[in-house]
């Protein structure tokens, strides 16, 4: 993971958002008062997304059970 102090994230911000963005890297900022991590907002709404479905009871093990299964043995129809 790449860091920053402040000062130098604030001088190449540009340059590192959009590295960070394409790269998928976080990047450590860190300062005085405290610390930071940047992540590409693509990555963010990944993460969201996981914990979104990670706190939806069973749906961690319905996830796990449908990806072994076999696409042969899926239906077309949704129980929905």
């Amino acid at each position: 993971m790449k860091s920053y102090t402040i000062t130098d994230l604030r001088k190449n911000i540009y340059k590192v958002v959009e590295e960070t963005a394409q790269t998928h890297e976080p990047v450590h900022v860190y300062g005085k008062n405290g610390n930071a991590v940047l992540i590409g907002e693509e990555d963010w709404r990944a993460i969201q997304e996981t914990l979104h479905l990670h706190s939806i009871p069973g749906m961690a093990e319905s996830i796990i059970e449908g990806m072994k299964t076999p696409v042969e043995e899926t239906s077309d129809k949704l129980d929905w």
